[in-house]
């Protein structure tokens, strides 16, 4: 069988995406019940319905990739293709009725990011991107915003609270932005890659939180990064940015905290 082309990856990454967000909206302002998870962070039917929907949207086209998921784990494949997905980014913002949520769609060709989708469902907005190919908007190419200075930027974080209790550099960084805003989890990135913020940031992240976001962000014209400058989506945490600030955003977060 021919490996596929990166278009046929993103054609079912959307795919699935889209099956995956779709299945959501039928729990969503709905008081769906919540669980918690080993590490008390929530969970909902909407989160593991949506991974199975699209584990088997995947499975369905290319039955012997790996698939990585927050609900159900690693599933190995002997292909050198892993598909590493969040069925429901922003769980909190979901059960709390906020349409800012997404679905996440990401694939490593032998370790190498090379395809990312976001779906919002609420909001019916698809972001995607292939390595080489651009970043589009509900079918339309979209870039990073031209700002070059940070004092004119847009700052979005996901948890304020948790940024200012890893170190200074959020206030440090607030401090020299224009505007700071909590629009969270992967719209913030989102609103990076369509050009309307210049920078967001999450101490604490997981593979599949970052897997799609950094081939949306570069293919935008920006860059995704660890807080070191490290372009990994295996980092722990990110900062993405419109490209044109992110030296100096990276080096407001280097700065160590006054002892």
């Amino acid at each position: 069988m021919p490996e596929p082309t990166l278009r046929d990856l993103l054609d079912v990454a959307v795919e699935a995406a889209r099956a995956g967000g779709q299945r959501t909206l039928a729990y969503f302002n709905t008081g769906t019940a919540v669980e918690r998870k080993a590490d008390d962070s929530p969970v909902t039917a909407a989160d593991r319905e949506s991974e199975a929907l699209m584990r088997r949207t995947i499975g369905a086209a290319f039955p012997d990739h790996g698939i990585l998921g927050e609900e159900e784990g690693e599933t190995a494949g002997p292909a050198p293709y892993r598909w590493i997905i969040d069925p429901l980014d922003g769980t909190r913002t979901f059960v709390r009725g906020v349409p800012l949520y997404g679905t996440l769609v990401g694939v490593e060709v032998r370790g190498e990011p090379v395809v990312g989708v976001i779906y919002l469902p609420a909001l019916d907005e698809m972001i995607a991107a292939a390595k080489g190919e651009g970043c589009t908007w509900n079918g339309r190419p979209c870039r990073v915003s031209p700002v070059d200075r940070l004092d004119q930027s847009l700052l979005v974080v996901t948890d304020e609270r948790t940024a200012r209790a890893r170190s200074d550099a959020f206030a440090r960084l607030a401090a020299r932005s224009e505007l700071q805003r909590t629009w969270a989890d992967c719209y913030g990135y989102v609103l990076v890659a369509t050009g309307r913020a210049e920078v967001a940031l999450d101490p604490i992240m997981n593979v599949w939180d970052c897997a799609a976001l950094l081939p949306v962000v570069e293919e935008a014209g920006g860059r995704f990064t660890d807080w070191r400058g490290r372009r990994t989506i295996h980092g722990s945490e990110a900062v993405a940015t419109n490209g044109m600030l992110h030296a100096e955003v990276l080096k407001l977060l280097e700065e160590p905290t006054p002892g």
